[in-house]
């Protein structure tokens, strides 16, 4: 099949995470272009994209990095393509459900799936009210995360009372939060789960730390520490933390798809944990943004960014036939 001879659109932020998939689609000699979604300019009025497919790399992360305004920009880019018609790889839908853990809740409630008993609140004055319906401990997680950020853990209502008091809590940058049971992970572990083109490509267990969980797959860091703007899970191996490729039972893979389908997530994650105490699945959240696992050959087998790329390749729209002499002449007749 001959390709368009547009390019296809790169949209990230993070300077790092991506270095594979370019390598790839250098090998492959493929047209693309790197569009810089921390400093980004469009045309609303454009009627024609000059990409043939755009890759949405977004992270909610970002404004642990000082780009917190490519988050809420990307939503309206994202629209925008899809107006034009363009293929968007996790496009505006999937953008909202990743910078949105409200919204995720009411996702897996609406597939039938269970999750950590939480609250939403868009003011510190009301964590205390949200905790005192919940079982303790309790992490206050923001709306809008990533890497682990934002995700502090309290014993006591006396400890949420008391960080309320001194202006601890800081709803981020959407204000609004998840008030949320801490859920201690069977066998120490979290499980992340990643699918490609709404189906399941392979499974990791996270091994966490303790009671210091600074890290993303874990979602809960002390107070004292302050989040990286650079760690995420796909780079466990690098930091010394154990991971391990496993495959999970049928019905969880078959609620992940689920999970993705409705989301409109082309390539993705979904992170669970069983709860120790009740041996309950429990969904905890959706990254639309995927970052492969490091040293993905020697953890999982084989090269995630190669099976990426070849599905890019199937999205990207063939370039219009080319008119033979034949068929010019006879419709000038």
């Amino acid at each position: 099949m001959s390709l368009t001879s547009k390019p296809i659109g790169i949209y990230y932020e993070h300077p790092e995470w991506f270095k594979p998939l370019f390598a790839e689609l250098d090998r492959r000699e493929l047209p693309y272009e790197k569009i810089d979604a921390a400093h980004h300019l469009f045309d609303p009025t454009e009627v024609e994209s000059p990409y043939a497919l755009v890759v949405n790399r977004m992270s909610s992360s970002a404004y642990l990095r000082g780009h917190g305004q490519g988050i809420f920009h990307t939503a309206g880019f994202a629209t925008h393509l899809e107006g034009l018609g363009v293929r968007i790889i996790n496009g505006s839908v999937a953008t909202s459900i990743e910078t949105n853990k409200a919204r995720q809740l009411a996702l897996f409630r609406s597939l039938g799936l269970k999750y950590p008993n939480s609250r939403v609140v868009n003011h510190a004055s009301r964590v205390p009210d949200a905790a005192r319906e919940l079982r303790f401990p309790i992490v206050v997680k923001v709306n809008i995360g990533g890497s682990g950020a934002g995700i502090i853990r309290f014993d006591t209502i006396e400890g949420v009372e008391a960080a309320v008091e001194a202006g601890q809590i800081d709803l981020g940058i959407d204000q609004t939060a998840l008030v949320q049971e801490y859920v201690t992970p069977r066998g120490g572990h979290i499980h992340r789960v990643e699918t490609l083109e709404g189906k399941f490509l392979y499974a990791m267990k996270v091994y966490t730390t303790g009671e210091s969980f600074n890290l993303c797959p874990a979602e809960i860091c002390q107070i004292p520490e302050a989040p990286s703007a650079d760690f995420c899970l796909t780079e466990a191996p690098k930091k010394g933390i154990q991971v391990e490729a496993f495959t999970p039972p049928a019905e969880v893979i078959a609620a992940v798809e689920r999970i993705v389908a409705a989301a409109k997530i082309d390539v993705g994650g979904v992170e669970y944990l069983i709860d120790d105490r009740t041996g309950d699945v429990l969904f905890y959240d959706i990254n639309a943004l995927s970052n492969f696992v490091a040293d993905a050959v020697n953890v999982v087998g084989f090269d995630p960014y190669a099976r990426f790329v070849d599905y890019l390749e199937t999205q990207v729209p063939a370039a219009p036939a080319a008119v033979s002499a034949h068929a010019e002449t006879a419709l000038a007749v």
